[in-house]
């Protein structure tokens, strides 16, 4: 069963022109037009099928700075004040709240890890608190175990992934922003090189600039422009459960199980990093560039099965731009949850919080996350096509980092001073040479 999703009224069709066209109604995409909307730019927004109703309500909610990549911490930092002005500015409610994120172990080398981070996130003015073991057991006296040791984050929150996306989308339309739904964009059309118009199933939109924040579908897209973007994704598989009658922690990880309090009282349940690897074209296209990752979590990724095939986001075929597209094929990615993964989580849960023996499970769903060779997003104008500007790759951080990429991506469009160093993001270090063209694959 999928998620739960705030739905929205939009504009049936698309507009004839625009400053900026945006394809895909994800966080990333959304918060990207928001932010040019702002800024007094015609900004259209085209989403195949719904907002948000993939990976974007598909996660955790959480938007953190504790144990973020270096490069992507001063994004995680930006998101977190952008999350609160967010809701002050539009009036929207994404359900952000910092509410503190509680990391509790009892493995000394995972302790040791956050103690390292720690030491760093002191420099780039993070605050976080290494926890004792009186300490942790206190904070995670919900689970009736004692901890050697844990995190507290209390600057860090979480949001609700059914209410972020459509939110940031009612707040562009108040600003004049055109959003469509159920509206694929088949294509780019080029002038002299440059990007001069958007192909959707209902027509052309004339812009000169482009974002594409297609999420796990912005491969297979590049690939119709012969560009080149590895990327894999990986089908995660999670629970909820119904409120129970004493609160636990809003947020709180372990190596075991990891539980999310939603805003109506549910709890998301999911195992981190636990993910299935369903073989596609284009997973075997790019495996060699992404060896080392999954050599690192071979732990935690299994085989999957034909889930990625069915969906046909990772297809190496090209498509027609007077014919339907696999996009229209398939609106919204809902792949079937891991049955196992979901059968453990739920038993990890309730070994872990006694509480949530008597919770009946609510919904289980699953999304596919997609992901780079080194887990950092990809955010950059693409060489060669000028115009274009790429947000995909984000590596299951998209969802917390949303507003600060977002951010980043209007500043792109627009030549405003970057929000944050723009360099560790660009599309152009997974391999100077990739960008070209494709013909001999």
């Amino acid at each position: 069963m999928s998620p739960p999703l705030q739905h929205i009224q939009t504009s049936p069709t698309p507009p004839a022109a625009a400053d900026v066209v945006v394809i895909g109604g994800g966080i990333i995409g959304v918060f990207a037009a928001y932010y040019m909307a702002r800024r007094g730019v015609s900004v259209a927004l085209v989403e195949k099928g719904r907002i948000g109703a993939e990976q974007s309500s598909r996660n955790w909610g959480w938007c953190r700075q504790q144990n973020r990549d270096a490069r992507e911490l001063p994004m995680a930092s930006k998101s977190l004040d952008l999350w609160e002005r967010f809701a002050v500015e539009s009036g929207e409610d994404t359900g952000f709240h910092r509410c503190g994120l509680l990391y509790l172990s009892n493995d000394e080398a995972e302790l040791s890890r956050w103690a390292s981070w720690g030491d760093f996130a002191k420099t780039a003015g993070v605050r976080t608190y290494m926890l004792d073991g009186r300490q942790a057991t206190q904070r995670g006296q919900a689970t009736g175990r004692a901890w050697k040791g844990g995190v507290f984050s209390p600057t860090d929150g979480t949001a609700d992934p059914a209410k972020a996306a459509p939110a940031v989308a009612a707040a562009l339309m108040k600003l004049g922003g055109s959003v469509v739904q159920s509206c694929a964009a088949r294509g780019i059309e080029l002038e002299g090189g440059r990007v001069s118009g958007v192909v959707t199933e209902a027509g052309v939109i004339k812009t000169r600039t482009v974002v594409l924040a297609g999420g796990a579908w912005a491969s297979s897209f590049c690939r119709q422009l012969g560009i080149r973007f590895p990327q894999a994704s990986i089908r995660q598989s999670i629970l909820s459960v119904a409120p129970v009658r004493h609160r636990l922690p809003d947020a709180m990880f372990t190596t075991g199980v990891s539980v999310t309090r939603r805003n109506d009282g549910r709890y998301a349940l999911a195992i981190s990093g636990r993910a299935r690897v369903d073989m596609t074209p284009q997973f075997v296209r790019f495996a060699p560039q992404f060896v080392p990752m999954f050599a690192k979590r071979w732990r935690s990724l299994l085989p999957g099965g034909l889930e990625g095939v069915r969906g046909g986001h990772e297809t190496l075929k090209r498509w027609r731009l007077d014919m339907p597209t696999p996009m229209e094929q398939m609106r919204i990615l809902d792949p079937k949850p891991d049955g196992p993964t979901i059968k453990e989580t739920h038993r990890r849960a309730v070994e872990l919080l006694p509480e949530l023996r008597e919770a009946q499970i609510t919904h289980a769903w699953a999304g596919f996350v997609d992901s780079t060779p080194d887990g950092v997003p990809g955010i950059g104008e693409v060489p060669g096509v000028p115009g274009l500007i790429l947000a995909a790759g984000f590596s299951g951080h998209g969802f917390g980092i949303g507003p600060g990429a977002g951010h980043l991506i209007a500043d792109l469009a627009t030549g405003a001073e970057p929000i944050v160093d723009p360099m560790p993001y660009r599309p152009s270090r997974f391999s100077e040479s990739a960008w070209g063209k494709v013909a001999d694959f």
